[in-house]
């Protein structure tokens, strides 16, 4: 049973998508008065709105900045920038603005589970999978939800009677929640995202701050990033609710860290002055590379938030196995490494990738979405062996290359089609030596030459293993 009452509302939906038709679903569903807008009208938009309109919904395609007449509310999905002429209307009329995530969380009936939700630039998908996989490890019944792919609309309106939910909300999702009220929260990094969207680096790191607003038992931020520690302490949280940091040092009191190769808690314990509780150990974490150490640290501080016992932690990391494209190995041809990363699509996760290994070929390049590279190469140029520069923004990283590590040898490839990857492979291939990594980490988004980071990931592989056919 839902908490939210909007029978006889005329509500427009901004958007069709992985959120946009299960908000207008669940909204006729309500018995509200449903109009879909949305800005593209090809082939897939047509096949998204049939099985709507059979529910008798209104689904308006090549239109998404007109304000239908009549509207009460609009949900939007969460790709909607909030200068888009149909919020400017929306304002102008004084119709309030939610995001998906804002109706779910409002949907909520009476017995709903308490959230434990996760954000951050990077590492927010595998720190969400892996506190539900210790989650489950306890015996609890959970899922790993919200922007990780399964709407949370659909999950709110489920029969299935979950303890907790592992939420992974995006900045986008945040601006446009302001109700949302966590157990527990954490922000796993800041770093320069989606600014052409938020504006500033200020509204974006604001955004993602909203996750803290509310929380009744722990705010988990990253010692080694003053501005998640900032958020924290802006927020306006329930009496009683602590600040948890992790940090890959040895741990202070409420903080959970890393002791001779240990994951420790001295948070969650008596005594925390004097007391730590071993976790799990670093081995117990794939891969085992410094970020995502901190990933699994922030996912056991929130489960140790809720309760959750230290073998559970130890277990669930165990268990859980990170989704392709995000530091996998795939395989080792002539003594070199090869790693796909393609989901590193900004510099802030590349400089996290190409810190886990020590002589790398980098592969990089594709859309840059406003990025600068100085920084980035500066830091890494003592472990790069070379470089190999694929998509349409490569030449920033060149000229980066050129201005920090000018002995480093750079391909440049300039061919966009599909044979580009394997080319790219090949020339890693000539530039490495045994016990080097050729890293796939873009630092760069795909759809420059690819559907997405996957399909890239994907091209990235099937290059390797036609190597390692060659080489048999």
């Amino acid at each position: 049973m839902t908490g939210l009452d909007l029978a006889g509302q005329h509500v427009t939906v901004a958007g069709l998508g992985v959120s946009g038709v299960p908000a207008a679903r669940a909204l006729a569903g309500l018995g509200a008065v449903v109009t879909v807008v949305n800005g593209g009208d090809g082939e897939r938009e047509r096949a998204q709105a049939a099985p709507l309109e059979e529910l008798g919904i209104t689904v308006r395609l090549g239109d998404g900045d007109t304000l239908p007449e009549g509207t009460d509310l609009v949900v939007t999905t969460p790709g909607w920038k909030p200068s888009s002429p149909l919020f400017q209307a929306a304002e102008a009329a004084g119709v309030p603005v939610w995001g998906d995530v804002e109706l779910a969380w409002r949907m909520r009936g009476p017995d709903s589970p308490p959230w434990l939700a996760i954000t951050g630039t990077n590492g927010k998908t595998t720190t969400v999978r892996m506190l539900a996989a210790i989650l489950e490890a306890e015996g609890l019944r959970t899922a790993a939800v919200g922007n990780i792919g399964v709407p949370l609309v659909d999950v709110v309106l489920s029969d299935e009677p979950y303890d907790v939910l592992a939420v992974e909300l995006s900045s986008y999702q945040l601006h446009w929640a302001p109700s949302v009220r966590a157990h527990s929260a954490a922000v796993l990094n800041l770093a320069p995202d989606h600014l052409d969207w938020h504006g500033s680096m200020e509204a974006y790191a604001a955004d993602k701050g909203r996750i803290y607003e509310g929380n009744t038992v722990a705010c988990v931020y990253n010692v080694a990033d003053r501005a998640t520690e900032d958020l924290v302490r802006e927020a306006d949280v329930e009496e009683g609710c602590r600040a948890i940091g992790f940090t890959l040092g040895t741990p202070g009191p409420s903080q959970l860290g890393v002791v001779e190769g240990i994951l420790v808690d001295r948070a969650f314990v008596e005594n925390r002055q004097q007391h730590a509780q071993e976790l799990a150990e670093i081995s117990d974490v794939t891969p085992a590379a410094p970020h995502n150490i901190a990933n699994a640290l922030a996912a056991a501080a929130l489960a140790r938030a809720f309760g959750v016992r230290p073998q559970s932690v130890r277990d669930g990391l165990r268990a859980f196995h990170p989704d392709a494209h995000r530091i996998e190995h795939v395989a080792d041809v002539s003594g070199v490494a090869y790693v796909d990363d393609s989901k590193a699509t900004n510099t802030h996760a590349t400089e996290a990738s190409l810190a886990a290994y020590e002589h790398i070929v980098w592969i990089a390049g594709g859309l840059a979405k406003g990025a600068t590279f100085d920084e980035l190469v500066q830091k890494s140029a003592g472990r790069l062996r070379g470089a190999v520069l694929i998509g349409a923004d490569r030449a920033l990283i060149r000229e980066a290359l050129a201005r920090h590590a000018p002995d480093v040898p750079v391909v440049d490839l300039d061919r966009t089609d599909t044979g580009a990857m394997s080319e790219a492979v090949r020339e890693a291939a000539r530039l490495a030596r045994p016990g080097d990594t050729v890293l796939l980490a873009p630092a760069c988004a795909s759809m420059d030459m690819y559907l997405n980071y996957n399909k890239r990931g994907e091209a990235f592989a099937d290059a390797v293993r036609s190597l390692a056919a060659q080489e048999q």
